[in-house]
């Protein structure tokens, strides 16, 4: 058996089945098989083309031979040749093909397919060198942010959309620009000198938060979380963290991840459907990961720097994290922080929250108002959480009739299948 043959079966799996497998695959291990195609044939965008050429190989051939044991490094490897023949059939016989097949040489071992090619404890990652380079200063803010998603996250550009409250047109432009800016640059693929670190980190801290956020609640699909998404994006920030120790934003995101990612296990039941917050079992957050949560947040406080909106964040977490029920939440203090973070970094999303959080410390009505001018304002017309907030305050103060419709249209806007269900049920309880 060579290294790119899969392991036979008796019987191949349904078109289907392998279908998902590769959608499956494809989620989880684009960043890592991207990142390592960079530093291989030196491009990022012939990368990107290279990884989806061993897709839609892996789409043709798997149907009739069945899913490899380690498709990973299946599509690894298959990019990787098809790199090969593209040099030879360029006749660039240079360093690059003779390094490329003596790394191919030493993966191959009669019977066995090779190993992932990363090791996702090292400190010289992969994927850490490529969220920097994304983030390189020959892009813009919103392109370094865009590209980076779509990367390393492996998210579409409709969830890049949904997560940045942008068309779906202008994403997609960000990205095709990004990467013809980072081509025609030669931007090469290594972590910057550390004195060029600050110009990219406040790019590369942006990118690692939507990554979790889009783990912690999925914009799109019939799962409501991507906790692989989100882990990730704790893991790198764990390693940017030893990297930039004395840098306070890093360890107030790590804390915010790490506090964050402990409510994981009650987020949702045992059939996938959501918990909230006010039903979950707090038994079942790890405590691990919220001690590992406010020692970060404690080596951010410990810089003296003050907080920053990461770690801001991190400090309402934290709220939830030591409180033995809502009821015992320190609502007040929680409050108190979404101003100071309101302040620091204005936004409608962050009004929303606050004002979540002021109708459990002084009750509904004391929130509507502000819920009242985010309609109005129209900048969150179409996020459904605005709509799902005003559905439950007006629920609280017993406008059924209004938080029904309020639920319905939350509904009509998420694209997730399992928070629609949950919606549509609340617009139900309403009748």
């Amino acid at each position: 058996m060579t290294d790119t043959e899969p392991e036979r079966r008796p019987h191949p799996p349904d078109r289907e089945s392998v279908r998902r497998s590769v959608a499956a695959v494809w989620r989880i291990e684009a960043g890592r098989i991207i990142a390592t195609l960079t530093r291989t044939v030196g491009d990022f965008g012939a990368a990107e083309d290279l990884a989806q050429e061993a897709l839609a190989d892996a789409l043709a051939q798997w149907p009739h031979s069945g899913v490899p044991r380690n498709p990973a490094a299946w599509l690894t490897t298959v990019a990787k040749r098809r790199a090969v023949d593209g040099w030879r059939r360029q006749q660039r016989y240079d360093e690059r093909l003779a390094a490329l097949a003596r790394e191919l040489a030493t993966e191959r071992t009669e019977g066995h397919e090779p190993e992932l090619p990363w090791d996702p404890d090292a400190i010289d990652d992969d994927l850490l060198r490529l969220v920097f380079i994304s983030c390189h200063p020959v892009l813009s803010r919103p392109a370094q942010v865009a590209l980076t998603l779509r990367v390393i996250g492996g998210l579409s550009s409709a969830e890049i959309a949904r997560a940045c409250l942008l068309p779906v047109a202008t994403v997609q432009q960000r990205i095709v620009r990004a990467k013809k800016t980072l081509a025609a640059a030669k931007a090469p693929f290594e972590l910057p000198p550390r004195a060029q670190f600050e110009q990219r980190l406040s790019a590369v801290l942006a990118v690692l938060y939507l990554m979790f956020n889009e783990g912690h609640t999925a914009a799109t699909g019939s799962e409501w979380m991507r906790p692989e998404l989100s882990r990730e994006a704790l893991r790198l920030g764990r390693i940017l963290a030893g990297l930039v120790p004395r840098e306070p934003e890093v360890h107030g995101l790590v804390a915010l991840m790490e506090l964050t990612a402990a409510r994981f296990p009650a987020r949702v039941d045992a059939h996938g459907d959501p918990v909230l917050l006010a039903d979950q079992d707090r038994r079942r957050w790890d405590r691990g990961a919220i001690a590992r949560g406010r020692a970060a947040l404690a080596r951010c406080d410990g810089l003296g720097r003050g907080r920053g909106p990461y770690a801001l964040q991190a400090g309402i977490a934290e709220c939830h994290a030591v409180a033995a029920s809502v009821t015992d939440t320190d609502w007040e203090l929680i409050v108190l922080l979404y101003d100071a973070l309101g302040r620091l970094h204005p936004s409608p999303v962050v009004e929303l929250n606050r004002a979540v959080a002021l109708s459990m410390a002084r009750g509904p009505a004391a929130a509507l108002s502000i819920i009242d001018d985010l309609i109005a304002d129209g900048r969150l017309a179409d996020y459904h959480l605005l709509h799902a907030t005003h559905g439950e305050l007006l629920a609280r103060v017993g406008r059924r009739d209004q938080a029904r419709t309020a639920f319905q249209t939350a509904a009509q806007l998420t694209e997730n299948q399992r928070e629609r269900t949950l919606l549509l049920r609340k617009a139900s309880a309403q009748n």
